[in-house]
């Protein structure tokens, strides 16, 4: 990584104190996760099991579409993935004392797997890795359900209630947890770098962060390989792939510069 943006992103790493980053599918299609595109029932904008098309509503209403999602969530590439350049590279950066959080968009468990502190890892979109109830709201390990469908069932209830069960991701038309977005909000007023790695910005509230984070004053810094809508708040811009771009930036020392100041928790703002 020899341009000028990119050595505007080395030295914006470099005078950081306090660095969040907002991840999306890009940092995961090296470990084997598609990147899809559409709604679907598991995973926002279907970055999720069971494929592009339906909504929470169509898994709630239709008993077959619930039963191609166990079958899809049975073969997802998600379990036997393994943890990238760019996972790793974000563990360092947080081993280094200056990443405060990772806020991510998918649903894979791939950070913490790498490495990452589970306790900075903000699953905006929920995990693949648990089962939600939508009756009794019970959770339990994914492994078990889809030990009963390998075992023959084509739609495990809740073993609770007996209620439909899903992942507990977030399904489009369905909304996010409100206490890890204003986790996520804080996150990106109270840092003074926000790196943005592998999404297109074009889902909301995730998106909402950038501008969030820049009108307080962070500076961002976004990696993806195409254009997003919010290139024009960036500090720097890179269409770089991610998996060079992190490890690059992850391996930059500190320099000790620049200085620190947060807005506070947004939810004590009158």
């Amino acid at each position: 990584m020899a341009s000028d943006a990119c050595k505007a992103a080395r030295a914006l790493v470099a005078s950081a104190h306090r660095i969040t980053v907002l991840t999306g599918a890009g940092v995961s299609t090296d470990s084997g996760i598609p990147d899809f595109r559409g709604p679907g029932p598991d995973g926002v904008w279907a970055r999720d099991d069971a494929g592009p098309g339906f909504s929470l509503d169509a898994y709630l209403s239709d008993p077959e579409v619930r039963r191609l999602a166990w079958r899809t969530r049975l073969d997802s590439p998600v379990w036997t993935a393994k943890p990238n350049a760019a996972h790793k590279a974000l563990a360092e950066l947080e081993r280094s004392g200056r990443l405060r959080t990772v806020v991510t968009q998918n649903v894979d468990g791939l950070h913490q797997k790498a490495g990452s502190d589970p306790h900075r890892v903000l699953e905006l979109h929920g995990t693949l890795h648990a089962t939600s109830c939508l009756g009794c709201g019970a959770t339990g390990p994914m492994r078990d359900a889809l030990q009963r469908v390998a075992g023959g069932e084509p739609e495990p209830d809740c073993p609770r209630c007996g209620g439909i069960l899903k992942s507990a991701t977030i399904s489009f038309g369905q909304e996010l947890d409100g206490e890890v977005l204003r986790r996520a909000r804080l996150a990106v007023l109270d840092c003074d770098v926000l790196l943005v790695a592998g999404t297109s910005l074009s889902v909301q509230p995730a998106a909402g962060l950038v501008p969030l984070a820049a009108r307080a004053g962070a500076r961002v810094v976004i990696c993806n390989a195409e254009p997003t809508p919010y290139d024009s708040v960036a500090t720097v811009v890179l269409h770089e792939p991610v998996g060079e771009v992190l490890p690059d930036l992850s391996s930059v020392p500190p320099s000790g510069g620049g200085r620190f100041s947060s807005w506070g928790d947004p939810s004590t703002w009158s």
